[in-house]
């Protein structure tokens, strides 16, 4: 979520001045839209001394089928309450719905923030 800064006037309708300008921790980013296609990453640097690694695009997902974990091609996105909008456009999101080689499962990763598609396969 960008900065959007603070209101400019009161309730009362006057003016506000700034006291201060914009802190480089106060911006914020736009969203990783993560798309199903072939893997693209981007490095950035966060607050403190860290990185995080964002996927803009993937078509691997590990899924966790009981006690073991293997991992499956992302083919579609199947549900996403997180915008319906991202099922047409094929955007992963955490809570998505995918279809994998594997069967349907749920992501439970961050691809945007962790780069990697972490999913539970579905009982269906």
């Amino acid at each position: 979520m960008q900065d959007q800064g603070r209101s400019t006037r009161k309730r009362t309708g006057g003016r506000l001045k700034n006291v201060r300008n914009r802190r480089k921790d106060e911006l914020g980013r736009l969203p990783t839209e993560t798309e199903v296609g072939e893997p693209r990453f981007r490095t950035v640097d966060v607050r403190g001394n860290g990185t995080k690694t964002r996927a803009l695009a993937t078509n691997v997902a590990s899924v966790n089928k009981g006690d073991e974990t293997v991992p499956a091609d992302i083919e579609d996105v199947v549900e996403n309450d997180a915008n319906p909008n991202y099922i047409r456009r094929n955007i992963i999101t955490k809570g998505a719905v995918i279809e994998t080689s594997e069967g349907r499962a749920r992501v439970r990763s961050r691809p945007g923030q962790t780069g990697q598609v972490n999913a539970v396969l579905l009982e269906e």
